[in-house]
């Protein structure tokens, strides 16, 4: 049984003949008529009367008749409801982060997608970046901003953009790499660190830039919390590499790493060249710049525009 043939039927029903009928339907009379035969033999029995002059509902039609409407009321619901989320009239679409996000002020971002999408609710995530594409790549998630440990995404997720953020290395106020507003990798060898847990972004950029120098840090302190490990280096229990915003924000020294100048790339992800979730794929085209109503919003990012994701 059919929408379609449903919509034939009742038709029928309203103007009282197959020729009326068909002429509000905008199709010929005979496409009609083998429609709601064909709706007749699925039901097994007759749905009119045509012997008369005016075609009249049987008693299977009479049965038909309410249900008919609750089915075709019913599917005109679907479809409301179906174009509202595709018009982004309601919605919803959950994202992760990295808990050391800097290059997207991301709560100001959320705040404008909210002004010009108002019954689009946002899930925010925030958590390592092995549980974000674990979650993105289960549908858990629409979209992600991670920072890929070997400088490419899993297998089934595609990047959209990426931003380039700068470390810095953060030391406790008066400490004598403060003094100096620059150092070398090699002479850091002797600094007590502070480490963010293992599998965060952060983690993961220092990590790398460690290796690539061959630096071995001695850590004396690991922490779950950004806010805290800010307040463990304001103490001095070590010195730590941050994104320069972080350092900025807590109002801690941040000292220039030279040969080489250590950064991490974020990626905003998802699944597939375009997210299939209306709600998502306008999120993602106002978080990219691609959503030319929020340009102005885009441009004033902390970390500048995004750089095209290959």
């Amino acid at each position: 049984m059919e929408i379609r043939q449903l919509r034939h039927f009742m038709a029928v029903v309203t103007e009282g003949s197959f020729t009326a009928a068909a002429r509000r339907e905008l199709i010929v009379q005979s496409a009609l008529s083998t429609s709601v035969r064909n709706l007749e033999r699925e039901l097994g029995a007759d749905l009119f009367d045509r012997t008369g002059r005016r075609v009249v509902l049987t008693e299977a039609g009479r049965v038909l008749l309410p249900q008919a409407r609750a089915l075709l009321a019913g599917a005109e619901e679907a479809r409301q409801m179906v174009a509202a989320v595709t018009g982004l009239a309601t919605g919803r679409v959950a994202i992760g982060t990295i808990q050391t996000l800097t290059c997207v002020d991301l709560p100001a971002e959320l705040a404008t997608f909210h002004r010009r999408f108002p019954g689009v609710q946002v899930s925010v995530r925030d958590a390592p970046v092995g549980e974000l594409a674990e979650a993105l790549r289960a549908g858990e998630l629409d979209l992600a901003y991670l920072v890929p440990d070997a400088g490419s995404l899993p297998e089934g997720l595609t990047p959209y953009a990426s931003w380039q953020e700068e470390l810095v290395l953060i030391t406790a106020p008066g400490h004598p790499l403060a003094e100096a507003g620059r150092t070398l990798i090699k002479d850091l060898a002797e600094e007590p660190f502070v480490d963010f847990r293992a599998g965060t972004g952060l983690e993961t950029a220092v990590r790398r830039l460690a290796a690539h120098c061959g630096l071995e840090r001695r850590i004396t302190c690991d922490v779950t919390q950004i806010g805290l490990l800010v307040d463990l280096v304001r103490a001095g229990i070590g010195v730590a590499f941050v994104p320069r915003r972080i350092g900025e924000r807590a109002g801690l020294p941040c000292v220039a790493v030279r040969q080489p100048e250590p950064g991490r790339t974020v990626v905003l992800a998802g699944r597939g060249p375009r997210p299939r979730n209306p709600a998502a794929a306008a999120l993602a085209d106002h978080l990219t710049g691609r959503l030319t109503d929020a340009a102005p919003a885009a441009a004033g990012r902390p970390g500048g525009r995004p750089l095209p994701a290959g």
